[in-house]
């Protein structure tokens, strides 16, 4: 590999870690190289936000399951088959069958012995406002016969529609026939990959300060945990989160004592400026 050329765009067997993009986007990515195209997984894991250190695991097992850590924690789990789109499905629809023409998938109908009421067109939909008053000022001769504004009638009841009743006639919803897919090839291999030579990382970011540290990849999860727990232990967690509440209550303190500087400081000008005031005001009387 020339790792000069190196990008987000060199080829991978498997991209995983955090990815947190604006608002929308903050999520755990975990995306697998299968025959030329990269695959990513269907499932939404949230990844964690704060400004902590935090350790996320894969595990890819030869049974062809996953599972997703973070802080030693599952997240996830479940078949590669199942959550990638590795291979095509094992079922479509009979392509040789549709629904029948004379399927009843309304399981409504309206009643056909439910009528409309004679009178029910006769109740108008708008009628004259019988709280509005003639304007004072209004002038017949010049403005016309005066006529309330229309309003909606309470009265009326809108379009008539029949009621509805069961169909007797509903066959349920049509469902598709299903075959197995002639194209499905099954593989036992997916969680196999031989060609990894090395670990790279390609970051695009708007705030520094991101720490990548202690990778390993390993064929024995029990390595990987005990590794875990040499680098980065509950100790060293509790640890650093004591620290960075430490650090957070320094940094708000001495904001609020810049404030409170700030905050003096002009006082002091305002009263400097009620003094120079108050000066001018006594010279102008002196003069007078």
């Amino acid at each position: 590999m020339d790792q000069k050329d190196f990008s987000g765009d060199s080829p991978y067997s498997i991209m995983f870690g955090p990815d947190v993009c604006g608002t929308s986007t903050k999520r755990v990515h975990v995306i697998f190289t299968y025959k030329g195209k990269n695959l990513l997984i269907k499932k939404t894991i949230p990844c964690e936000t704060d400004q902590l250190t935090h350790i996320y695991t894969l595990i890819v097992r030869p049974d062809n399951t996953y599972e997703v850590r973070i802080d030693g924690d599952k997240k996830e789990s479940g078949k590669l088959e199942d959550d990638w789109d590795f291979l095509l499905p094992k079922e479509i629809k009979d392509p040789s069958k549709s629904k029948p023409k004379d399927w009843v998938d309304d399981a409504k109908i309206d009643d056909p012995n439910d009528k409309k009421p004679a009178d029910w067109d006769k109740i108008p939909a708008k009628i004259a406002d019988p709280e509005a008053e003639k304007p004072d000022d209004w002038d017949d001769e010049a403005d016309g016969e005066w006529e309330a504004p229309m309003i909606d009638n309470p009265e009326h009841k809108g379009e008539w529609k029949a009621k509805k009743i069961a169909n007797p006639d509903y066959k349920g919803p049509w469902e598709h026939p299903m075959i197995a897919n002639p194209d499905y090839v099954d593989d036992k291999n997916l969680y196999l990959h031989t060609d990894i030579g090395s670990v790279g990382f390609e970051i695009w970011q708007v705030k520094a300060g991101s720490i990548f540290d202690n990778i390993i990849v390993s064929d024995d999860v029990h390595e990987a945990e005990k590794f875990v727990k040499d680098t980065f232990g509950s100790k060293a967690r509790e640890t650093e989160k004591s620290m960075f509440e430490e650090s957070e209550k320094k940094e708000r303190e001495s904001q609020e004592a810049a404030r409170k500087k700030e905050e003096e400081a002009r006082k002091a000008k305002e009263a400097d400026e009620e003094d120079e005031d108050d000066d001018d005001d006594d010279k102008q009387k002196d003069e007078l």
